[in-house]
């Protein structure tokens, strides 16, 4: 059903360095990029995540609930997906551990322009 998710940045070479990382670990890279936006993902595959500057020109601002969750593959990368997001400028929301008692297992973390995302697995 979701085809990508777009997250504001107001420094798109920024956003760029931190989600060329973080998609480079998850197997795929640049699906698009524009002197506005870039998105990850691979097309016909699941859905991709976008930075884009916002359209309007205002300031771009952090949607207060809203996160996006990367399906990692396992434990193993979901801290690995950590630890590349704070190496490449982003902030601790939540260090790799499971959630619950449902088998969930996750990481936290912003990106440079405080976008709230996290990896996970079902374990």
């Amino acid at each position: 059903m979701i085809g990508y998710v777009t997250v504001g940045t107001s420094d798109l070479q920024r956003a760029a360095k931190f989600y060329d990382a973080i998609a480079a670990e998850m197997g795929t890279g640049r699906m698009m990029d524009f002197d506005t936006f870039i998105a990850w993902g691979t097309p016909g595959g699941a859905a991709g995540v976008a930075a884009t500057l916002p359209f309007d020109k205002q300031p771009a601002t952090v949607g207060n609930g809203t996160m996006v969750a990367l399906q990692a593959r396992d434990k193993d990368q979901v801290h690995k997906l950590y630890e590349i997001a704070l190496a490449n400028g982003g902030s601790d929301e939540g260090a790799p551990g499971p959630r619950g008692d449902e088998g969930f297992y996750a990481a936290y973390f912003r990106d440079p322009d405080g976008n709230k995302l996290n990896a996970f697995t079902m374990v």
